[in-house]
């Protein structure tokens, strides 16, 4: 009797080569039935890779996010000559950036906003839902900054500012940490200033049916008055279905109050259609408080989800209007 490696050189056995590596390797390690044990490890890898995908997808953020980082540090070095004597040397990498996240946005969730008319020329607090990553409010912005040339301030998280490398990336895009002096003065020198209520809360604890997560919270409608600028709410649709979050799991909720860090896994990054509306401005009332222009503005941003957001969200109905040849009337 032929032993099974020597056929894989005598030739007398037809085999695959494949069929002849794991013979090989069976005699080597000493371990019989390897190929069984191969099969059963292609098959743990059919049925989880679509799990690992959806895990790692979200990474293509933070991957944008530092080919922005790098294209900016590239950007100083090659003009810090120039810096000296111009102070609008960064809006050419603005608009550089901004073309990178409207490709990606147009690419892979074929993102359209609607309402930009009725964004003032002038200052006004944008007021939005905070989808599991601000990856919309991306968006928004770079469409802002290409078509009508405006950058939009931003009020981000305090653990935004210790993540290594962004400091740049924040600096140049107007993000700050929220002081709400700060947040005033931005305004009365003409700006657009963005801020979520709900916060990192509402990104990670929010679900599929979109419920605001705000609390009490009333220090941006306090900003709006002292400012003098009217709030203008904002809401993407399907913000939802394109990256999910475990936030339902008690544990990451218990670690979140704890440690005030965004603990709590994403998952998804699934191409789904974005569209960002924005609503009417709400405008400068003298005669009314924080706590009722927050009612207000709460109520504007429900509005919105209830007009244009199917509830609850499904992945698979979001992935469908990707195909839609007509947007259909709310």
């Amino acid at each position: 009797m032929i032993h099974r490696n020597e056929s894989c050189t005598s030739g007398q056995v037809p085999m695959s080569y494949l069929c002849c590596l794991i013979y090989i390797l069976e005699e080597w390690t000493g371990v019989e039935y390897l190929e069984d044990y191969l099969n059963y490890v292609a098959y743990l890898l059919w049925v989880f890779t679509p799990l690992i995908i959806v895990f790692i997808l979200p990474g293509l953020i933070l991957l944008l996010l530092y080919i922005s980082i790098i294209f900016l540090y590239v950007y100083k070095r090659k003009n810090e000559l120039k810096e000296a004597y111009s102070n609008d040397i960064w809006d050419g990498a603005r608009q550089m950036v901004a073309t990178l996240w409207d490709g990606h946005a147009r690419i892979w969730h074929g993102y359209e906003v609607h309402g930009l008319e009725k964004i003032p020329e002038g200052p006004g607090l944008l007021v939005f839902y905070h989808g599991a990553t601000p990856i919309d409010y991306f968006y928004f912005m770079a469409k802002l900054l290409i078509l009508k040339n405006r950058m939009c301030y931003s009020v981000a998280d305090h653990f935004v500012f210790k993540l290594p490398g962004f400091k740049l990336l924040l600096d140049v895009f107007g993000v700050m940490h929220g002081p709400k002096e700060e947040c005033v003065k931005a305004l009365k020198n003409g700006h657009l200033v963005a801020i979520s209520p709900g916060g990192v809360r509402e990104a990670l604890f929010s679900d599929e049916t979109y419920v605001l997560v705000w609390g009490n919270r009333t220090g941006f409608a306090q900003v709006a008055i002292d400012a003098k600028v009217p709030i203008i709410p904002m809401f993407t649709q399907n913000v939802r279905e394109g990256i999910r979050t475990l936030g339902g799991i008690r544990l990451f909720r218990l670690i979140y109050e704890r440690l005030r860090l965004p603990l709590v896994p994403i998952y998804g990054e699934f191409p789904v259609k974005f569209r960002t509306y924005i609503g009417d401005p709400i405008p400068y009332d003298p005669n009314i408080n924080a706590a009722e222009l927050s009612g207000k503005a709460k109520a504007a941003i429900q509005s919105l989800i209830d007009r244009h957001q199917k509830i609850p969200g499904n992945v698979f109905r979001a992935l469908m209007e990707r195909f839609e040849t007509q947007q259909k009337e709310d």
